[in-house]
C-alpha cells in the first residue's frame, strides 16, 4: 500500500512521512547493504517507513458548522420587544460595524441545505437542545473510550526559532563575525542542543546571492527559568602585528582609524581560521514576569499590559504579543520578539562553558556592541502533524493549557543569585511581527534552509526513538603544550589505519548550510596559548556497523599569523589580493603540522566522561595496533596532553547489552546461521524481561516488530515465548511509564502509527497472534494453569485486539488497493473460516471473562468489555458485517434481557461503542439470531420490533436495508427505560440523543435522503413508546425531554408515507402520539426566568457518583450544564474548542458588575459541591453575561423550534386527516383541537406566530365543518378567546396576525355555522377577556382613562372589518391573498360578506365600549345614578347577542332602578328579560306563546327585538346556554314586571302583562293561578277607572329637558336629554339633584351654572371655564296631537281614554317679544313652541333619553290671542259634548263645567277676552292686522260667546237650588261681557 492519500475513496490508511525532505536521503555511511544485518534492516525500516494511520479507527466526524440562532422574541400583552430591538439595532447603526467581530458569533450551519429549510417551518429542535454538542467530549465519556494520541515526537512541545538580525559595535563592523547559538541549562551546566551556526558580514562583504540567514529552530519540553541561549562569537584570528580584538571593548568611544579598518578588512579576507571572541547568555524564561503582568486587558484588546523588568535593565520591554491561552504573556503565531543583547562578554583566555557561570572568576570585559536576535515561539501542535510541511518533521501534540509552568516570556535577566558578569542590559523591542499567512499553526513559515537543532535529551528520555539518528559529537576541550602556539585541530573519521595517506570518510558535517558531508572539520585557533582551549562542536556521521578499526584521527596544526611583503611561495596558503591606496600587497599565512591523536570508536564511543589522549609526532601504518604503537614517537613525553569529550547519539546502536544480544540472535535465526532449535534466541527473548526500562522503551518499536515477526512465522515454541515476552514487555511499559492512562500512549502510538505489518513484505501477523492467544485462552477455559501471564494478557487485551484488527485492515487494503476503481470503498474482506472460528472462540472466552469478573465487580472486566466492543467496532469496517453481527449476537446472548445492573451497564457501553461506528447508519443486516435462544421477554420485544421494522422497511422492500444494530439498540434502550436503576435510564436516554446529534450534525448525512433513512431506522422506537406509554410516563422530566427531542427529530425527517403509519393503527394510539406532542409543548415551553425562580430538583433525579453538575437550565440537554460550569470555571477557554465559535478571552474586571464579583462563581461552585442546591436562577445569575445570554438564546430557540416542529407535524396530520387515510376521531378531530389549544395557551415566540396562522388557515379550510360543529364549541370558544387575547398585544405583528385569525374564523363561520353563533362566542369571550385585561388606567390627576390594551383591542376589532387594510394584513401574515374570498370544497357560491363582518365587528366594539365606559364610571357610580343605569343598559344592549349576558346586565339594571325607586324603568327591565326568554322559546317552538305574544310584549317594551334569531338564542356555549331559558323563568320575570308596574301605577301595562301570563296557566290547567290572575285583572281595571274618573288629571311622571354645555361634561357636552322623574319632583328638586351630581365633578378651574330660562342657548357665546346646565319642564305629546295648533294645551283634554302612556315627543312653550324685552303687552307678545323627539320612548330601560330631534314653531301675538280664545272654546265644547255613560256621572260633569265657565265669563276675569279686544281691535293695532287675521279673531270671539251662551243654558238644566245664585252671576257676567264686546264688534248683538 503505497498511497499517501487522505481517507477519501478507498484510502482507509493515511501515510504520514517520517522525516523532513532534507533528510530523506539517508546518510551515505548508512546506505550500505543491510541485508546481512536483519535487525538493522528492521530498525532502519522502523524509522524510515512512513507511519500508517488508520483514519477510521477513532471515528470520523465532520461536524457541520454550528447553527445560527436568531434571538427569539417572546412577547407579552404589554411588551413590544421586536420593535425595541429593531430600533436599538437601527440606532447602533454602522458605527459599530467595525467592532462586530468581537461579539460572540453564533453563525454557521447555513448550508443545512436550502431544500431542508423550505420543507420545514423552523430549525430542528436538536441543535438548540444540544447547542454545544461536542462529539469528542461525548465519546470520551464512554467507559474505556480509546483516546487517540498524536505520535510522540522527538521534539518538545515548545518550538523556538532564533534568527540573527544584526551585530553592531561602537567601533564599527568591518570584518566578518561568526557564531554559534545553542540551548544551555545554567543550573545543570549542560548543553541541551547542538550548535546553530551563523555569520554576520559587514555590508561591503555581503554576497548578493545569499538572500537571508537561516533560522535556528530549537525544541524544549517545557519552559524553565534555567534554560537560556548560549551565544558564542568568533572572528578571524588576529594577525600578530595587527589590530587586536580589544579595539571592540575600549572604554572611550573611539571609532576605528582608517588604517585599522583597512588592516582588519584585508586580514579577514585571507585568514580562514577563527578565534573565539565573545559570549553571552540570554535567559528565555523567567518566573518573575508572569507574576508581574498585572491585570489583564479587556477581552477585545490584543495588547498585553506592559511588563516591567528588573531594575538592572536599561531600556524597556514592550511586548505586542497577544495574551495567550492561559492569560500570561507570550506569543501568538506571527508575533515575534526582537532582543538586543548588549551584554557581550569578551573571551578571556582559557575560559570554558562551565566557567561561564562561576561567580568566583574574574569579570570578563564587556564588548561595546549589540547583537540583535529575533526570537519567536511556536506552539507545536497536532495541526502541524496533520499537514506535515515539506520542511518540518513531525512534532509533538500540543501541550495541555494546564501544563504551562510559566510562559515564554523572554526576559533580559538571569535568575537571581547570579551577580557580576551576568548583569545583562539587553534591550527588548518587538517587531510588528511578520504575520504568518493564513493560520500560523497550520502553515509554519519555516524554510527548507532553517536549521533544526538536534535535541540531546532525545537520547535520555524514557520514550521510544521515532527517527533515525546515528552520529557522534566531538568536543575537543584542551591541548596542553610546553610552549605557546597558535593551535587548531583537524578532525576526520577513518575506516582503518593501514594506509596513512588514504582519504578519510566523508563523514563530517560542515558549518555552512547546504554543503555535503566533508572529509574533515577543524576547530578554532587558540592564539598564543600554552594550554589551548576550544569551544567547538564537531558532528560526525557514523557507519551503520562499526569494526574495531573505525577511528577518529585528530591532526594538530600551528599557524603562523604574520604578513610578509614578498612573492607568493608555492605553499598551502590562501592568498587574496586587495587594492588599497593603489598598492598590491600579498599576505601569506603558514600552517605547520605539530602532531596527531587517534581514538577507536568501538572502545570509546559510548563514554560520556572526558577522554585524554597522547599526541603522536608522526603517523605510521597500523598506528592503532599495539605492534605499531611501539614505533610511535609522542610529544610532551607521551603525556595525555589532549582532552576531549564525546556524545554518541544513535537510534541504531543500543547501549544495552541484552538488547544487542537479542538483535544478534535474531539476525542469526533469520539468516539461519544458528542451530535450528534456536535455544540462544529463546534465552535472548527471555532475558528481555531484565532490560532496564529506558533502554527497553527507546528500542520498543523495533523489539516489538521483531517479536511479532517471530509470532507470525516462528515455530510454536518460539511463538509462545515471543508472545509471553511481548506480554511482559507491554505490561512493563504500561506500568512503568509515567502515563497512567488505561492505554499507554507509547503503545497506542505503536499500534496507531508505527505498526504497518512489515509493509506487506511478510505475511500478516493476525492469524499467528490470534492462534497463540486463542490457544492460551482455551487452555484457561479448560482449567489448565496458565500462570499470572493470563491476567496480564487480559489487561493488555486492548493492545493485541487493536494489533489484530490493524493487521487485518492492512491486509484488506493491500488486497483490494490496486484493483479498486478510483473513489470506491474497499469491499469487506472475507475472513478465512479457520481464522474467523479462532477469533470467535477467543471472543467467546473473553466474553466469559467479562461476565464472570463483572459479577465480582472487577474494573478489569469493564475495560475488557470496552475492548471487545471496540473489536466489533473495528471489524465492522473490515470484514463482512454479518460476521461481526454474529459476534454482537453472541454478546447479547450472554447479556440477554434485563440483567444485573453491572452487566446491563456493560451492555449499554458495548452498544454505545458499536453504534458510534462511522458506518453504523449504513450498516444493513438481519439479526443473525436464527441460532439464538431468547428469553420470553426478549422474544416478545423482538417480535414487536420485527413487526415495527417490517412496517417501516423502505419502499424498495429490500430486507437488507434493515439495520440490525439499530434494532438491537432500540430494543435495549427501551428495556433500560423500564429498568429499576435510575442512572441507567438517564444513560440510555443520553445515548440516544448523542447518537441523533451525531447523525444530525454530521456533514456526511446532510442530504434529505440520508436524513430520511436515519429517521426510518429509529422510527420503530416511536411505535414502542406508543405501545407502552406507562414506560414513558414513568421517566422523570429530564429523561422525558431527552426522549421527546429524539421523537421530534425522527418525525421531522420522516417522509409522510412513514409518518402515516404512526397514525394508522388506532384512534387511541393516534391520541397518544399527540399526547407526546403536548408533552413537548409543556416540557419545552419557554418560561421567563421569573416564572420559576426556584426550580426544585426532580424527586427522582439519579444520584451520581460525585456532586451532580449544577443545573443552569432544566430545558436544555444535561450536557449544557457541564459545558456552562466548565465555561464559567475557565474564564479563558482553550482556543477553537468545538462548541464555541470564538475564543473566550479573560473577562474584563469592568465588565462584571459589582453585584456579580468573580468570587460569587466560586461560592456557587462550592455550594454546589457541598450539595447545597443553588437555585437555577442564582446559578444563572452567577454566569458571565455573555454565557447567560447564550443560554437564554439557546432556550428560546429550543422552545421555538419545538413549537414549530409540533406545528409542522400538526399540519401534516391535518392534511392526512383530509384524505381519511389515518385513524382518528373524525367527528371531533380532537387531536388537532387539543394541539391548537395547547399552542394558544403557551408562551410562543413571534417566529411561531408567523408560521402558525397560515397553518391555522389551512386547517380551517380543510376541516372547517368539523371544527365549527357544535361538538367543538369549547375549542372554538378557546380559540376565539386566545385570538382576542393576542389582538390586545402591544406587538403589532402579533396583533395583526390575530386580526387575520379572527377573519379566518369569521370566514369559516360563513360556510360552516351561522355567523350569529360565532358572534355569540366572540361576545362571550370578549366579556371574559374584559375581566382579564385591564381596560382602564389611572391618570396623574387620579381620574381613570382608557388603557392601551383597550385601545389596541378596539383597533384590532376595527381592522378586522376594514376591507382596505385586509389585503396587506393577509399578505403580512403569509396567507394567499384571496384566502377570505376563496370558496371551500363542496360549496358553489362565495359567502364572504364585508357588511356582515362589519356588523360583527361593530357589535363587538359596542361590547368593548360598553365595558370600557362601565369601568371608567367606577368612581362616580354611586353618585351619578343616571350614568350608572345608562352604563348597565349599554352593557345589556352590547351583550344582547348572548342571552345569558344580556339577561345578567338587564337584571343589574333592574336592581339599580329599584334602588332609585324608578319603578317603571325597573319594570321595563323585567319585561325585557322576559322578552328575551319568550323569543328564545318562540324560536324553539316549545313554549305556549307565539310571535303575536312577542309583538304584544314589544308594545310595552320596544327594546324587545322583533326578529327572532333561533341560532343566537339557542347558542349553547359551555356555561352559556338555553338551559336557563324556560317558560317558568319567563313567567317569573313577567310577574316581577307586573309588580313593578303596579308600584309605578301604570296599570294598563299590568293588564297587558297578565294577559301574557294567562295562556301559560291555561295550557297547564293551573286553575288556582288563573283565578289569582283574574282577581288581579279586576283590581287593575278598577284602578284604571279610578285614574280616569279623577277630576284632577292623572300624571304618572314629570319630564324635564336638561341641556349640558361644557367640555368638562365629556360625552354629554352640547347634548340635551329628557329626564323622566317621579310625579312629585318639581323643577327645583331636579335642579338641586343635578347640581349635586355635577358639582362634585368640578375642579378648581370650573364652576357650575344653571341657565334659568328655556331660551335657545348659543354654546359658542358661553363663558369658558363655566359648566352650564339648562333645565326646563316639558310636557309629553300625545300620539295624535296637532302640534301646529295655536291653541293652548290643556293636558286633561287629551287623557280621555285608557291609552298606553308611552311618550317619545315633548314640548314646551317660550314667550318672547321681537323688541328684545322678555315681556310685553298682548299686541307684542310672541310665543315659540319647541318639540323634542327622544331616542326611544318613556318609560324606557333608563331614566333619561337623548334628544335626537328638536323642532320649533313661532306664533305671532294675534295668533296667540286667537289660540287662547279657541282653547277656551274647545274646552267648553269638549265638556258639553262628552258622552256620559249614565246619569250617575252628572256630578263630576257639573263641577268641571262650573270651573270652565267661571274662567270664561265671570266678571272678575273678563280681562282675558276683553284685553284681546282692546289690544287688537281698538285704534292703531286694528289697522296693522291683515283682514284675514281680523276676520279670524272676530270669528273666534263670536264662536266663544256662542258656546258660552249654550253652556249657561246647560248649566241651568243641571243645577239645583243651591247653585241658583252662582248661575245668576254667570248670566250677569255674560251680559256685561257681551255689552263690552259690542263696542268692538257691533255684530255681536245680532249674533247672540
Amino acid at each position: 500500500m503505497d498511497s499517501s492519500g487522505g481517507s477519501s475513496g478507498g484510502h482507509r490508511f493515511r501515510r504520514i512521512p517520517r522525516q523532513s525532505s532534507t533528510q530523506l536521503k539517508m546518510d551515505p555511511l548508512l546506505d550500505e547493504n543491510l541485508e546481512q544485518w536483519p535487525h538493522l534492516n528492521e530498525i532502519v525500516q522502523c524509522y524510515r517507513t512512513d507511519w500508517v494511520k488508520d483514519e477510521n479507527k477513532y471515528g470520523h466526524y465532520e461536524s457541520t458548522s454550528p447553527p445560527s440562532f436568531q434571538t427569539q422574541i417572546f412577547e407579552g400583552p404589554d411588551t413590544d420587544i421586536e420593535t425595541e430591538t429593531r430600533l436599538a439595532s437601527a440606532r447602533r447603526g454602522k458605527a459599530e460595524d467595525a467592532t462586530d467581530d468581537d461579539t460572540p458569533s453564533t453563525s454557521g450551519r447555513q448550508h443545512t441545505d436550502a431544500l431542508d429549510v423550505s420543507k420545514h417551518f423552523g430549525q430542528s429542535p436538536l441543535p438548540a437542545y444540544e447547542p454545544a454538542f461536542d462529539w469528542e467530549n461525548e465519546r470520551s465519556m464512554i467507559f474505556g473510550q480509546r483516546i487517540p494520541e498524536t505520535p510522540v515526537a522527538h521534539y518538545g512541545s515548545l518550538k523556538i526559532s532564533v534568527k540573527v538580525l544584526s551585530l553592531s559595535f561602537q567601533a564599527g563592523l568591518v570584518e566578518p563575525f561568526y557564531g554559534t547559538i545553542c540551548l544551555y541549562n545554567r543550573e545543570r551546566r549542560e548543553k541541551l542542543s547542538e550548535d546553530f551556526y551563523f555569520r554576520v558580514l559587514p555590508t561591503e562583504m555581503q554576497d548578493a546571492k545569499i538572500s537571508c540567514e537561516p533560522r535556528g529552530i530549537f525544541y524544549l519540553d517545557a519552559p524553565s527559568a534555567s534554560v537560556c541561549l548560549l551565544i558564542q562569537l568568533e572572528r578571524p584570528a588576529t594577525e600578530e602585528s595587527g589590530v587586536t580584538p580589544s579595539v571592540y571593548s575600549r572604554k572611550e568611544p573611539v571609532h576605528l582609524s582608517e588604517r585599522e579598518r583597512q588592516k582588519l578588512q584585508v586580514w579577514s579576507r585571507i585568514m580562514p581560521y577563527r578565534e573565539s571572541f565573545a559570549w553571552a547568555i540570554v535567559p528565555l524564561f523567567d518566573n518573575s514576569i508572569g507574576a508581574a503582568s498585572g491585570g489583564s486587558a479587556s477581552p477585545s484588546s490584543p495588547l498585553a499590559p506592559s511588563v516591567s523588568g528588573s531594575s538592572s535593565h536599561e531600556g524597556v520591554f514592550e511586548p505586542i504579543a497577544k495574551i495567550t491561552l492561559d492569560g500570561k504573556l507570550g506569543y501568538s503565531s506571527g508575533s515575534s520578539i526582537v532582543v538586543e543583547i548588549s551584554n557581550l562578554n569578551k573571551v578571556k583566555e582559557s575560559y570554558t562553558e562551565e566557567s561561564l557561570q562561576d561567580p568566583k572568576r574574574k569579570v570578563h570585559k564587556p564588548v561595546k556592541g549589540v547583537l540583535r536576535l529575533e526570537i519567536e515561539k511556536h506552539q507545536t501542535g497536532l495541526a502541524e502533524l496533520e499537514n506535515i510541511s515539506e520542511s518540518g518533521s513531525v512534532t509533538n501534540d500540543s501541550i495541555d493549557p494546564g501544563d504551562h509552568v510559566t510562559d515564554l516570556t523572554f526576559t533580559k535577566c538571569p535568575s537571581n543569585g547570579s551577580d557580576g558578569p551576568q548583569t545583562s542590559n539587553s534591550k527588548w523591542n518587538f517587531s510588528d511581527g511578520k504575520e504568518v499567512s493564513g493560520n500560523g499553526s497550520n502553515a509554519p513559515d519555516f524554510n527548507a534552509d532553517d536549521f533544526q537543532a538536534f535535541d540531546f535529551r532525545t537520547t535520555t528520555r524514557n520514550e521510544p526513538f521515532l527517527q533515525l539518528f546515528h552520529c557522534l559529537y566531538v568536543y575537543p576541550s584542551s591541548v596542553s603544550l610546553s610552549r605557546k602556539r597558535n593551535l587548531f585541530i583537524r578532525v576526520e573519521l577513518r575506516k582503518d589505519d593501514a594506509d596513512v595517506r588514504r582519504q578519510s570518510l566523508e563523514a563530517m558535517y560542515p558549518r555552512e548550510p547546504g554543503v555535503s558531508l566533508q572529509k574533515w572539520a577543524h576547530t578554532q585557533i587558540a592564539v598564543g596559548a600554552r594550554v589551548a582551549c576550544y569551544h567547538d562542536e564537531i558532528k560526525a556521521s557514523l557507519p551503520a556497523i562499526w569494526t574495531p578499526l573505525h577511528h577518529l584521527l585528530f591532526t594538530f596544526f600551528h599557524v603562523d599569523l604574520q604578513t610578509k611583503l614578498e612573492a607568493p611561495k608555492p605553499l598551502s596558503a590562501a592568498s587574496v589580493s586587495l587594492i588599497t591606496i593603489g598598492i598590491i600587497i600579498m599576505y601569506i599565512t603558514f600552517q605547520v603540522v605539530i602532531g596527531y591523536a587517534s581514538l577507536p570508536l568501538s572502545t570509546h564511543a559510548q563514554l560520556r566522561s572526558e577522554i585524554s589522549l597522547p599526541i603522536m609526532k608522526e603517523l605510521v601504518p597500523h598506528y592503532l595496533q599495539d605492534t605499531g604503537k611501539e614505533r610511535l614517537d609522542y610529544l610532551e613525553d607521551g603525556k595525555n596532553a589532549f582532552k576531549l569529550r564525546l556524545r554518541l547519539c544513535s537510534s541504531l546502536y543500543p547501549i544495552n547489552e541484552r538488547i544487542r544480544d537479542f538483535f544478534l540472535e535474531y539476525d542469526r535465526h533469520t539468516l539461519r546461521t544458528s542451530p535450528p532449535w534456536g535455544s540462544e534466541l529463546l534465552e535472548a527473548i527471555n532475558s528481555l524481561k531484565n532490560v532496564d526500562s529506558t533502554a527497553l522503551l527507546q528500542f520498543l518499536h523495533p523489539v516489538l516488530n521483531m517479536l511479532l515477526h517471530l509470532i507470525g512465522n516462528g515455530g510454536e515454541t518460539l511463538q509462545v515465548a515471543a508472545f509471553r515476552a511481548m506480554v511482559n514487555i507491554l505490561t512493563r511499559v504500561q506500568q512503568e511509564s509515567v502515563d497512567d492512562a488505561e492505554r499507554n500512549r507509547f503503545l497506542v502510538n505503536y499500534v496507531d502509527y508505527a505498526f504497518d505489518d512489515f509493509g506487506g513484505r511478510q505475511p500478516p501477523v493476525y492469524p499467528g497472534l490470534s492462534t497463540v492467544w486463542g490457544s492460551l485462552a482455551r487452555s484457561k477455559a479448560k482449567g489448565y494453569r496458565v500462570g499470572p501471564v493470563y491476567d496480564d494478557v487480559l489487561a493488555m487485551a486492548w493492545f493485541f485486539l487493536e494489533l489484530i484488527v490493524k493487521s487485518m485492515a492492512l491486509e484488506q487494503t493491500r488486497l483490494f488497493y490496486h484493483g479498486l476503481p478510483l473513489g470506491e470503498d474497499v469491499p469487506p474482506m472475507q475472513l478465512r473460516e479457520g481464522v474467523f472460528r479462532c477469533i470467535i472462540q477467543l471472543y467467546d472466552c473473553l466474553l466469559t471473562e467479562v461476565h464472570e469478573r463483572c459479577k465480582k465487580g472487577l474494573s478489569l472486566a469493564k475495560r475488557l468489555n470496552s475492548s471487545l466492543a471496540f473489536l466489533c467496532y473495528d471489524l465492522l469496517s473490515i470484514i463482512e458485517p454479518r460476521q461481526v453481527f454474529e459476534l454482537v449476537s453472541l454478546y447479547l446472548d450472554k447479556f440477554s434481557g434485563v440483567c444485573q445492573s453491572v452487566l446491563h451497564d456493560c451492555k449499554l457501553i458495548f452498544l454505545q461503542i458499536i453504534c458510534d461506528h462511522d458506518l453504523y447508519v449504513e450498516m444493513p443486516g438481519r439479526d443473525p439470531s436464527d441460532r439464538r435462544i431468547l428469553n420470553d421477554r426478549e422474544c416478545q420485544d423482538l417480535v414487536s420490533l420485527r413487526a415495527a421494522l417490517d412496517n417501516t422497511s423502505l419502499d424498495d422492500g429490500s430486507e437488507d436495508r434493515r439495520n440490525y444494530l439499530s434494532s438491537v439498540l432500540i430494543q435495549e434502550l427501551f428495556l433500560t427505560w423500564d429498568h429499576d436503576d435510575l442512572s441507567q435510564r438517564v444513560k440510555a436516554a443520553r445515548i440516544l440523543v448523542v447518537l441523533l446529534c451525531k447523525h444530525e450534525f454530521d456533514a456526511r448525512y446532510q442530504k434529505p435522503e440520508d436524513k430520511l433513512y436515519i429517521a426510518q431506522l429509529y422510527f420503530p422506537l416511536i411505535g414502542q413508546i406508543l405501545d407502552e406509554m406507562p414506560v414513558f410516563y414513568n421517566l422523570n422530566a429530564v429523561e422525558k425531554r431527552e426522549v421527546l427531542i429524539v421523537v421530534l427529530e425522527i418525525v421531522r425527517n420522516l417522509d409522510d408515507a412513514s409518518l402515516v403509519k404512526a397514525w394508522q393503527q388506532s384512534i387511541a394510539r393516534t391520541r397518544l402520539f399527540f399526547k407526546l406532542m403536548e408533552e413537548c409543548q409543556i416540557l419545552f415551553e419557554h418560561r421567563k426566568p421569573a416564572d420559576g425562580m426556584l426550580l426544585g430538583a426532580s424527586s427522582r433525579s439519579p444520584v451520581g457518583e460525585g456532586p451532580a453538575s449544577p443545573k443552569y437550565s432544566d430545558r436544555l440537554s444535561p450536557a449544557i450544564n457541564n459545558y456552562l460550569s466548565e465555561a464559567s470555571r475557565q474564564e479563558v477557554r482553550p482556543q477553537g474548542t468545538p462548541e464555541n465559535g470564538y475564543l473566550w478571552q479573560r473577562v474584563n474586571s469592568q465588565l462584571s458588575s459589582p453585584s456579580q464579583p468573580y468570587s460569587l462563581r466560586e461560592a456557587l461552585a462550592q455550594a454546589q459541591s457541598s450539595r447545597i442546591g443553588a437555585s437555577s436562577q442564582a446559578l444563572r445569575e452567577s454566569l458571565h453575561p455573555i454565557l447567560r445570554q447564550k443560554l437564554e438564546l439557546w432556550e428560546e430557540n429550543l422552545s421555538a423550534a419545538v413549537s414549530l416542529q409540533v406545528l409542522e407535524i400538526t399540519e401534516k396530520f391535518s392534511a392526512m386527516a383530509a384524505s381519511h387515510s389515518i385513524a382518528t376521531d373524525y367527528g371531533k378531530l380532537d387531536c388537532i383541537t387539543a394541539i391548537i389549544m395547547s399552542f394558544f395557551s403557551r408562551n410562543q415566540p413571534i417566529t411561531f406566530w408567523k408560521a402558525f396562522f397560515p397553518v391555522f388557515n389551512r386547517v380551517f379550510d380543510i376541516h372547517g365543518a368539523t371544527l365549527m360543529a357544535r361538538e367543538n364549541d369549547r375549542f372554538l370558544k378557546q380559540v376565539a378567546f386566545h385570538l382576542l387575547r393576542l389582538a390586545v398585544f402591544r406587538n403589532d405583528s402579533i396583533r395583526k396576525k390575530a386580526v387575520v385569525g379572527l377573519q379566518i374564523l369569521v370566514r369559516s363561520s360563513f360556510y360552516f355555522m351561522q355567523t350569529a353563533r360565532l358572534r355569540v362566542m366572540l361576545t362571550i369571550t370578549l366579556s371574559e377577556l374584559m375581566s382579564d385585561v385591564q381596560v382602564t388606567q389611572m391618570k396623574p390627576d387620579g381620574t381613570l382613562e382608557e388603557s392601551g390594551e383597550a385601545r389596541r383591542l378596539r383597533k384590532s376589532l376595527e381592522e378586522m372589518a376594514d376591507e382596505d387594510k385586509s389585503l396587506s394584513l393577509i399578505r403580512e401574515c403569509g396567507i394567499h391573498e384571496n384566502a377570505l374570498s376563496a370558496i371551500p370544497e363542496r360549496f358553489s357560491e362565495n359567502r364572504w360578506s364585508w357588511s356582515e363582518v362589519k356588523s360583527l365587528s361593530d357589535s363587538l366594539l359596542l361590547a368593548l365600549d360598553a365595558s370600557l365606559e362601565h369601568a371608567l364610571l367606577g368612581s362616580v357610580m354611586t353618585m351619578d345614578r343616571y350614568a350608572a343605569a345608562e352604563s348597565f343598559y349599554k352593557l345589556a344592549m352590547a351583550f344582547a347577542p348572548v342571552p345569558d349576558l344580556h339577561i345578567m346586565w338587564l337584571l343589574h339594571l333592574c336592581d339599580a332602578h329599584q334602588e332609585m325607586q324608578s319603578w317603571a324603568e325597573a319594570a321595563q327591565c323585567a319585561v325585557a328579560v322576559a322578552g328575551v326568554v319568550m323569543q328564545a322559546l318562540v324560536a324553539r317552538n316549545d313554549g305556549v306563546w307565539s310571535k303575536d305574544h312577542v309583538s304584544a310584549l314589544r308594545k310595552i317594551c320596544p327594546v324587545v327585538s322583533s326578529e327572532i334569531n333561533p341560532e343566537a338564542s339557542a347558542a349553547e356555549v359551555e356555561g352559556y346556554g338555553a338551559s336557563k331559558l324556560t317558560v317558568d323563568s319567563a313567567v317569573k320575570y313577567l310577574q316581577l314586571a307586573n309588580k313593578l308596574f303596579s308600584q309605578a301605577e301604570l296599570y294598563h301595562f299590568c293588564a297587558s302583562i297578565l294577559e301574557l301570563v294567562i295562556p301559560v296557566y291555561k295550557s297547564r290547567r293551573a286553575y288556582g293561578q288563573l283565578a289569582k290572575c283574574h282577581t288581579l285583572l279586576t283590581n287593575i281595571y278598577e284602578s284604571i277607572l279610578e285614574q280616569e274618573s279623577s277630576p284632577i288629571p292623572f300624571t304618572d311622571a314629570t319630564y324635564y329637558r336638561v341641556g349640558f354645555y361644557s367640555d368638562r361634561f365629556g360625552k354629554l357636552d352640547r347634548k340635551e336629554y329628557v329626564y323622566r322623574e317621579p310625579r312629585d319632583v318639581r323643577l327645583g328638586d331636579i335642579m338641586e339633584k343635578l347640581s349635586h351630581i355635577y358639582e362634585s365633578r368640578m375642579d378648581g378651574n370650573h364652576t357650575l351654572h344653571i341657565i334659568p330660562d328655556s331660551r335657545q342657548v348659543k354654546a359658542d357665546e358661553l363663558q369658558p371655564g363655566v359648566c352650564y346646565l339648562q333645565i326646563t319642564a316639558v310636557d309629553p305629546v300625545m300620539e295624535d296631537e296637532d302640534l301646529g295648533s295655536r291653541r293652548e294645551r290643556i293636558f286633561s283634554l287629551s287623557t280621555g281614554s285608557v291609552r298606553a302612556r308611552v311618550f317619545d315627543r315633548f314640548l314646551f312653550d317660550t314667550p318672547f317679544t321681537k323688541n328684545g324685552k322678555t315681556q310685553g303687552g298682548l299686541e307684542d307678545q310672541w310665543k315659540r313652541r319647541s318639540v323634542l323627539q327622544t331616542e326611544g320612548s318613556f318609560p324606557a330601560l333608563v331614566n333619561r333619553l337623548l334628544v335626537i330631534k328638536s323642532e320649533s314653531l313661532e306664533f305671532s301675538p294675534v295668533e296667540n290671542a286667537i289660540g287662547m280664545i279657541e282653547t277656551r272654546t274647545a274646552a267648553l265644547r269638549n265638556e258639553l259634548e262628552e258622552p256620559r255613560s249614565s246619569e250617575g256621572d252628572q256630578l263630576p260633569r257639573l263641577q268641571s263645567l262650573q270651573r270652565i265657565l267661571q274662567g270664561s265669563v265671570a266678571v272678575q276675569v273678563n280681562s282675558g277676552v276683553l284685553s284681546v279686544c282692546t289690544a287688537f281691535l281698538s285704534g292703531e293695532p286694528a289697522t296693522r292686522l291683515r283682514s284675514q287675521e281680523l276676520q279670524q279673531l272676530i270669528a273666534a270671539l263670536l264662536e266663544f260667546m256662542a258656546v258660552c251662551k249654550r253652556a249657561i243654558r246647560v248649566h241651568f238644566r243641571l243645577i239645583g237650588e243651591e247653585d241658583q245664585e252662582f248661575h245668576t252671576q254667570l248670566v250677569n257676567g255674560f251680559q256685561s261681557l257681551t255689552a263690552e264686546l259690542s263696542h268692538y264688534i257691533p255684530a255681536i248683538l245680532s249674533e247672540l
